[in-house]
C-alpha cells in the first residue's frame, strides 16, 4: 500500500460529488518571496499528503483558515484558488481577534488541555466569564464562518457534496452544515486522543453537549484508535440523554440520524519517507551526526510540550547512568526539541525546565569527552529523520498522544535494528505494542529498566522486532488511512 488510495474507489465516491476538505491550516500558506513575489508554501504533516493525493484522481477544494496577510489578501480578492495538480484552496478570514479567541483560548488553552488531560485539576481550570465569551465570540463565529465558506463554495453544485472536516478547531461545524446540506456526506476526524466524559465535564456541560450535538450530525466520526472511538460513545450517552448508543455495533442514533464511529489509525507515507531518508540532505545531517553514532544512542523526537513528557524521560536517562556506569561514556541521549507554543507561559516554562533538567545531568555525569545528553531545539524534520536511522534504542514516552508518528518513522528509517520504547498511552500502542517495550508515562523506574533491557537485548531478538513493527506500518501505511475513510464514505452513497 502507497499514500495513493485507491482510484476506483475516489472515483466512485465523486463521480458525481466534489470533495470538500476543511481544516484549521491548509495545504499551503501565501508568503512574499524577497523579490516580492506571491509564493506558496506546503503545509507538513500527512493529512495534505494523503489529500494531496485524491486531487490528482478528482477535484479537491480544501477550505481552511487565512494564516497570513497573503492568505487574507487572497480571501478577500478571490474564492477558490488552484494550487496544483488538481488542488484549489479557499481561505477563511474572520477579525484577528475572533481568530485569537477561538484558536488562542479554546482551541489552545481548553480543548487542546482536556483532550490531552493536561489539566491540574485542582488548580485549573477555572471557566470564567472570558471564556464563555471567547466561546460565543470566537469558536461559534469561526465555525460559522467556515460553514458559510463551504456553503457559498458548493452552491452551484447540483449533488451536495462529501466533505471531510478535521480535528477539534471545527467540532460545531458538522451540524451546521447538516442544518443546511441535508444530503451531504460529513466525515469528521478528531487527531488528537478522545477522553473519558468525566473529564469531558470540566468543560461547562453547554459547550460539550453543543460538541457532541454537532459531532453526531456528521455520518462519520473518525478516531485514531479504538479506546477513542468507546471514548466518544461514552461521551455520547453522558451529554445526549436522547441518544441510542449501540456500543456493539459502534454507532450513535441521534435526532434520527445515525453515526458511524470508527478507529482510523493515522500512519506514514512509507515510501516518501524512505525516499526523504536517503536523499542528499538527510545525507548531509548524518554526516554532521556522525561522531554521536559512533557511541550507542538513544533518540527522542518530540515537540516541546508538557503531554510529551520529556522531563521524566531526562530523568529516567540520568537513572539509568546512575545505576548503571558501565554506560558512561558509551550511550548518548540526542534529544531532537521542537519549539511548540512558545507565546503559552506553560509552554515556555516547560521548555526552561527541560534545558535546565539537561544541563544537571550534563554537568553531574558529563565529561570533556562526553555529554549525556545532547540537545537540538529547532523545527529541522531531515535532521530528526537521520538521526532516526542511526538509533540504538527510540524513546517515545509521551502522557498521551491521539498517534505519536515518531513511533511509526522510526522503525521504516531505521538501519541498525533499534528497539522502540512506547508508552501504552500514546495512540501507535494499539498497533505496535507487541513489538515495542511498554512503559507507563509515569512509571520512571519502569522506562528506566526498559530502557536497560533495550540496550542489552540480542541481536537477534533486536532484528525480529523490528521486522515486525515494519510489517504492521507498513500494512496500514498512510494511504490505508485515507483508503478505509474513502471507502466508508463510499458505502453511504
Amino acid at each position: 500500500m502507497t499514500a495513493q488510495p485507491a482510484q476506483e474507489t475516489v472515483e466512485r465516491l465523486l463521480a458525481t460529488r466534489r470533495l470538500i476538505v476543511a481544516s484549521n491550516r491548509g495545504p499551503v500558506e501565501f508568503i512574499r518571496g524577497e523579490d516580492g513575489t506571491l509564493q506558496t508554501r506546503r503545509g507538513s504533516g500527512g493529512l495534505v499528503t494523503a489529500l494531496s493525493s485524491v486531487a490528482r484522481v478528482a477535484s479537491l477544494t480544501w477550505i481552511a483558515s487565512a494564516m497570513t496577510a497573503e492568505d487574507r489578501t487572497i480571501a478577500a480578492e478571490t474564492t477558490a484558488t488552484e494550487v496544483g495538480d488538481g488542488l484549489k484552496v479557499r481561505f477563511v478570514a474572520v477579525p484577528q481577534k475572533v481568530y485569537h479567541q477561538h484558536y488562542n483560548v479554546i482551541c489552545n488553552q481548553h480543548l487542546w488541555f482536556l483532550q490531552h488531560y493536561m489539566w491540574n485539576t485542582p488548580r485549573s481550570p477555572n471557566i470564567s466569564r472570558s471564556v464563555y465569551e471567547a466561546w460565543e465570540n470566537g469558536y461559534v463565529r469561526v465555525n460559522e464562518a467556515f460553514a458559510d465558506t463551504i456553503l457559498a463554495e458548493v452552491a452551484a453544485d447540483a449533488t451536495p457534496p462529501c466533505i471531510m472536516t478535521q480535528d477539534y478547531h471545527l467540532y460545531l461545524l458538522p451540524r451546521r452544515l447538516r442544518e443546511r446540506m441535508p444530503g451531504a456526506i460529513l466525515q469528521h476526524f478528531v487527531h488528537i486522543p478522545w477522553p473519558d466524559p468525566r473529564y469531558w465535564a470540566l468543560l461547562p456541560r453547554g459547550m460539550g453537549a453543543a460538541i457532541l450535538r454537532s459531532l453526531t450530525a456528521a455520518d462519520i466520526i473518525g478516531l485514531q484508535t479504538a479506546r477513542d472511538a468507546r471514548n466518544f460513545l461514552l461521551s455520547a450517552e453522558t451529554f445526549l440523554p436522547d441518544a441510542d448508543v449501540d456500543y456493539r455495533r459502534s454507532t450513535v442514533w441521534h435526532e434520527g440520524r445515525l453515526t458511524l464511529v470508527r478507529a482510523y489509525p493515522i500512519s506514514v507515507d512509507v515510501p516518501g519517507l524512505r525516499a526523504l531518508a536517503a536523499s542528499d540532505e538527510v545525507r548531509a545531517y548524518e554526516r554532521a551526526l556522525a561522531p554521536y553514532f559512533e557511541r550507542r544512542t538513544i533518540v527522542r523526537v518530540d515537540r516541546v510540550e508538557p503531554s510529551k513528557n520529556l522531563l521524566r524521560g531526562f530523568r529516567a536517562f540520568e537513572l539509568l547512568i546512575q545505576r548503571y556506569p558501565e554506560y558512561r561514556e558509551q550511550v548518548t541521549m540526542l534529544a531532537f526539541m521542537v519549539p511548540s507554543r512558545t507565546d503559552l507561559g506553560v509552554y515556555q516554562t516547560y521548555t526552561d525546565e527541560a534545558f535546565e533538567l539537561i544541563e544537571g545531568i550534563n554537568n553531574e555525569y558529563g565529561s570533556e569527552s562526553w555529554q549525556p545528553i545532547v540537545p537540538f531545539y529547532e523545527n529541522n524534520y531531515p535532521q530528526a529523520i537521520a538521526a532516526m536511522k542511526h538509533y540504538d534504542v527510540l524513546f517515545v514516552n509521551p502522557v498521551i498522544d491521539g498517534m505519536n508518528l515518531v513511533a511509526k518513522e522510526g522503525p521504516i528509517v531505521n538501519t541498525r535494528n533499534g528497539v522502540l520504547v512506547l508508552s501504552e498511552t500514546a495512540g501507535a500502542f494499539e498497533q505496535l505494542g507487541q513489538e515495542a517495550l511498554a512503559v507507563a508515562p509515569a512509571d520512571i523506574e519502569g522506562s528506566v529498566r526498559a530502557l536497560r533491557q533495550a540496550l542489552e537485548m540480542s541481536a537477534e531478538e533486536r532484528a525480529q522486532r523490528i521486522a515486525a513493527l515494519r510489517a504492521a506500518i507498513e500494512r496500514e501505511d498512510l494511504g490505508h488511512w485515507l483508503a478505509r475513510q474513502l471507502e466508508d464514505m463510499l458505502a453511504l452513497t
